[in-house]
C-alpha cells in the first residue's frame, strides 16, 4: 500500500483498524518489490476480500502470505 492509501484506509476504517492494534503489535512489515500491475492487482484483491467478507485487511494479508508459503512448501 502506498502511504497515502494507508492514511485513507485508516480514515475510512478507523474503528476496525483500531481494534487490530493489540494484534498488530506482534506483526512486522514485509516489503516486496513487484511491477506496478502486480501491486495494483494485490491491492484490489485484498480490498475485495476484506470488503466482501468483513475481515480486517491485516487478516487478509496474513492469509495471502501463508497461502503463498504453503504453496511453495516453505
Amino acid at each position: 500500500m502506498t502511504e497515502k492509501s494507508q492514511g485513507t484506509a485508516v480514515g475510512l476504517n478507523a474503528g476496525r483498524l483500531g481494534q487490530e492494534a493489540d494484534h498488530s503489535s506482534a506483526l512486522v512489515e514485509l516489503k516486496l518489490q513487484v511491477p506496478e500491475d502486480l501491486f495494483r492487482a494485490y491491492q484490489r484483491c485484498t480490498w475485495i476480500i476484506a470488503h466482501e467478507t468483513g475481515r480486517p485487511p491485516l487478516s487478509v494479508m496474513e492469509e495471502m502470505v501463508r497461502d503463498f508459503l504453503v504453496k511453495h512448501g516453505c
